[in-house]
C-alpha cells in the first residue's frame, strides 16, 4: 500500500529553495551578533581603561545590553518597512547595517590609540547592530513562515532558530579555533578583530543571497492602496496577539542567551575551566541543538505548539538548580549541562517563529513578530550575561538558577492559557 503525504504537508521545490535561502542568509547575520558577545572576554580590555579585569568585561558586556535597546525600535521600524515594501528589501537592510557595523568593530583603534572614543565607536557599532537584529526576526519569521505549506509551518520556520543557533556556532568555532591556534598577545591584539572581519564578510555572503530571492505570495496578496502604518494597525487591532508575543518570549529568550550565548564565559569564571574548552562544550551542544531542531518542528506540526513549549518550560523549572548546582570545571560536566539545556530548548526555538507569525493577518505579520519580540529581548535577554557577570563577581553566583526558574514559571502560566493555532489559516 502507497502512502501519499498530504499537499498541505509537502514542500514545492519553489518553497525549498526559499526557506534554504533564508535560513542562509539569517545564519551570516547572527554570526555577526554573536561574535560580540562570545570574544568579549577578550577584547574588554581594548575598549575601556586599564584596571580591574571584571570592570573592564562589565564595561563591555554593558554595551552588549544597550544594543538590545535597539532591538524594539529596529523591531517596529523595520518590521512596518518590510510590512510596507516586502520581507525581501527588509532582509536586505537588516543584513547590511549588521555586517557594516562588524566591519567598523574590526578596524576601530584601541582605548590607549583614541581613548573614550573607542568606547563610543563601539557603543554606536553595536546600536547599529541591535537595531538591525530587531528588524531581522520578524522579517526572516515572516517569510519563512509564508514560504511554507501549511502543514509545515514549524518545521519551516525552525530553520529560522536554526540559522540563529548556526550563527551562534559559528562565532563559537571562531571562539574556539583563535583560542587554540594564537598565543594570548596575538589573540588580544588582532586575533579578536579577525573574528569580526570574518563576520562582516559573510554578511556580505549573505545579501547576495537575499538579492536573489523572490517576495512571498502572502505579500504579495495584500490590498494595495492607502493602509495605516502597520504599528498604529498592530496596537489598535491586535494588542492581545502582540501582548502574547512578549510573553510567549520571555522564558525563551532568557534562558536562551544564559545558555547559548554567556554559559561558556559564566563556566570559565566561576569554575575556573579553561574558556577555550566551555567554548568547545559549547559548540558540541550546539551541533546536538542544531540537529534536532527540524525535528521539533515537526512534532509541533503534528502534536502542536502548545504541548512542545509547555515541555520546554516545565523542563527547566526542574533542570534550572541541579544545572548551576552540579556545574563543575571539567570539559564533560560542561557538556553534559550544555547538552540537557539545549534539548530543553528545542521545545521553544523549534517553535517561537510559527507560533508569533500564526498571531497576526500579513499586512502587519512583521512589526506584530518584531516589535514585542523585541521589547522582550532586550528586557529579559539582553541584561541576562550582564546580572549573570555580576552575580558572580559578588558571590551570588549560585542564584542565577532563581532566573531561570522563574523565567519557566512565566512561560508555563503563558503557553497554557494560549490558543492553539497549529492549522491555523495564514
Amino acid at each position: 500500500m502507497t502512502v501519499t503525504t498530504p499537499a498541505t504537508h509537502r514542500l514545492t521545490a519553489h518553497q525549498r529553495k526559499a526557506i534554504v535561502a533564508g535560513a542562509i542568509g539569517n545564519t551570516v547575520e547572527w554570526v555577526d551578533w554573536a561574535v560580540y558577545a562570545t570574544f568579549a572576554p577578550v577584547f574588554a580590555n581594548q575598549f575601556f581603561a586599564k584596571g580591574n579585569e571584571t570592570t573592564a568585561l562589565l564595561s563591555t558586556l554593558a554595551v552588549f545590553a544597550v544594543g538590545f535597546v535597539m532591538r524594539p525600535i529596529g523591531g517596529a521600524v523595520l518590521g512596518a518597512y518590510a510590512d510596507r515594501h516586502g520581507r525581501k528589501k527588509g532582509l536586505t537592510l537588516t543584513i547590511s547595517l549588521m555586517a557594516g557595523a562588524s566591519l567598523v568593530i574590526a578596524v576601530c583603534p584601541t582605548y590607549a590609540k583614541i581613548g573614550v572614543l573607542a568606547p563610543l565607536v563601539l557603543l554606536l557599532a553595536r546600536l547599529v547592530q541591535g537595531f538591525s537584529a530587531g528588524g531581522e526576526f520578524g522579517s526572516s519569521s515572516a517569510f519563512l513562515i509564508e514560504s511554507a505549506a501549511r502543514g509545515r509551518r514549524a518545521f519551516a520556520g525552525s530553520w529560522q532558530q536554526v540559522s540563529v543557533g548556526a550563527g551562534a556556532l559559528i562565532a563559537s568555532l571562531l571562539g574556539t579555533i583563535l583560542n587554540s591556534t594564537l598565543d594570548t598577545d596575538d589573540l588580544h591584539g588582532w586575533g579578536w578583530r579577525l573574528a569580526f572581519a570574518i563576520a562582516g564578510l559573510l554578511g556580505l555572503v549573505g545579501l547576495w543571497l537575499r538579492r536573489s530571492v523572490h517576495e512571498t505570495e502572502a505579500f504579495q496578496r495584500i490590498e494595495r492602496g492607502p493602509r495605516r502604518n502597520p504599528l498604529v494597525a498592530m496596537v489598535r487591532d491586535h494588542p492581545g496577539a502582540a501582548l502574547r508575543v512578549a510573553g510567549i518570549t520571555i522564558a525563551g529568550t532568557l534562558i536562551y542567551y544564559v545558555w547559548v550565548t554567556y554559559m561558556p564565559t559564566y563556566a570559565h569564571l566561576a569554575t575556573g575551566i579553561p574558556l577555550n574548552q566551555a567554548l568547545l562544550a559549547n559548540t558540541l551542544a550546539m551541533v546536538v541543538f542544531l540537529v534536532l531542531l527540524p525535528f521539533g518542528g515537526l512534532l509541533s506540526d503534528r502534536i502542536g505548539r502548545k504541548p512542545t513549549l509547555t515541555a520546554f518550560a516545565a523542563g527547566f523549572l526542574l533542570f534550572a538548580w541541579p544545572a548551576f548546582h552540579f556545574l563543575g570545571n571539567s570539559f564533560w560536566s560542561v557538556l553534559v549541562i550544555e547538552i540537557i539545556g539545549l534539548v530543553l530548548i528545542v521545545g521553544y526555538s523549534a517553535n517561537c517563529a510559527v507560533i508569533m507569525a500564526e498571531q497576526f493577518p500579513p499586512e502587519v505579520r512583521t512589526t506584530g513578530i518584531g516589535l514585542p519580540y523585541a521589547l522582550s529581548v532586550a528586557l529579559f535577554g539582553g541584561t541576562a550575561p550582564y546580572v549573570t557577570t555580576w552575580m558572580n563577581a559578588h558571590h551570588f553566583g549560585g542564584l542565577v538558577w532563581v532566573d531561570v526558574a522563574v523565567a519557566a514559571v512565566i512561560g508555563i502560566a503563558v503557553y497554557l492559557t494560549m490558543p492553539e493555532t497549529k492549522g491555523k489559516e495564514l
